[in-house]
């Protein structure tokens, strides 16, 4: 962790987050860190759909068709908060942290990460099966991460 936010600071670099599953997880791992203030810009939760629609912009016909829970809602999500954010990076979070809320087509544990740098939008399904609430959240955490380093190489 420490390594990322000083290869922020090195290459001058502020993040931003929309978070929904981890509930400020992914912040608050970036702020524990000194010198975080250099780095980190802008975090929201925006845990419900109210708050989606109010906050992000996303459009609630997207909601209403695809889901919170979809690439779709994710794209703007971080398409979006880019707008409000000015950050130079981008993360959105939306999935299912569990243990209910799961149905046959978005079982617990499936989770959006969207991430944008300049223009370059990527958005990954990933799917943590098996685990507890507080584990898909740290396991969203970390490959959120993960994809910050790679983005920033």
């Amino acid at each position: 962790m420490k390594s990322l936010v000083n290869k922020l600071i090195k290459k001058k670099l502020k993040v931003s987050f929309a978070e929904s599953c981890t509930g400020g997880l992914l912040a608050s791992s970036i702020t524990s860190i000194s010198g975080a203030s250099k780095v980190f810009n802008l975090g929201l939760i925006t845990y419900s759909n109210q708050a989606k629609i109010k906050f992000l912009k996303v459009n609630r016909n997207i909601i209403k068709k695809y889901g919170a829970v979809s690439h779709e809602c994710c794209l703007a999500m971080v398409n979006n908060l880019s707008k409000i954010s000015k950050a130079k990076i981008n993360v959105s979070i939306t999935g299912i942290a569990g243990p209910k809320g799961g149905t046959k087509q978005k079982p617990v544990g499936l989770v959006y990460i969207g991430i944008k740098k300049a223009n370059k939008t990527q958005i990954i399904k990933c799917f943590f099966k098996n685990k507890k609430r507080s584990s898909i959240q740290r396991a969203t955490v970390k490959k959120a991460l993960n994809l910050i380093l790679r983005v920033i190489k």
